[in-house]
């Protein structure tokens, strides 16, 4: 099992920065879930649950799936803090296993710049949402100014498309929606969300 960076960092991840962060894609991704009540949702990749416990009053709810034990630990306590009562946490790594699971959408915040085959993954998201299911991505655009052994340095609006499409999503809206200093890797970078339906 390799070293996971996060496991390190899961106390101190909710920075200040990244508590801003999160509240600018949150209000990005509230209007996606609009007439979502009685919709399961799984935030993949949910680190801390910075995002996905900000929206757990618009589903019925939520799955909060991270390969970091220690972040999940962290999820869990503000989940009973908060006395949230329809989020879970599971550990697992879709890029090693799918369990069985079901979801009416699913979001991705931030993570798929940290997956190195972005159509595998993409595929075995499709394949667990329900039909009509919705895929919501928020990552950064393509940035040349970074390069990284462990990430991609944000994906084109077109590439990410074309990907979307193959994989069997019937249709995709992508939109840059923000513009941050120092936001990747210390660069200036801009962020886009993309919902995809199958």
């Amino acid at each position: 099992m390799e070293d996971n960076a996060f496991e390190k960092m899961a106390k101190r991840y909710d920075t200040e920065e990244r508590i801003e962060l999160a509240k600018v894609i949150v209000k990005e991704v509230k209007p996606k879930l609009l007439n979502s009540k009685s919709k399961s949702l799984i935030d993949y990749g949910s680190g801390t649950g910075l995002i996905s416990l900000e929206l757990s009053d618009l589903v019925d709810s939520i799955l909060l799936v991270d390969s970091s034990k220690e972040m999940l630990e962290v999820a869990k306590a503000k989940i009973s803090h908060k006395g949230i009562t329809n989020s879970k946490v599971l550990y697992s790594d879709f890029t090693q296993e799918t369990p069985k699971l079901k979801a009416d959408i699913i979001l991705m915040s931030l993570v798929l710049l940290h997956i190195p085959d972005t159509k595998k993954i993409l595929q075995v998201l499709f394949n667990i949402l329900n039909n009509g299911g919705k895929l919501i991505i928020v990552d950064f655009d393509k940035n040349n100014k970074i390069s990284h052994p462990k990430v991609h340095n944000g994906f084109s609006h077109a590439e990410l498309k074309k990907w979307l499409y193959e994989v069997g999503f019937k249709s995709t809206e992508i939109k840059t929606f923000y513009y941050g200093n120092r936001i990747f890797k210390n660069q200036d970078a801009s962020m886009f969300i993309s919902t995809s339906i199958k």
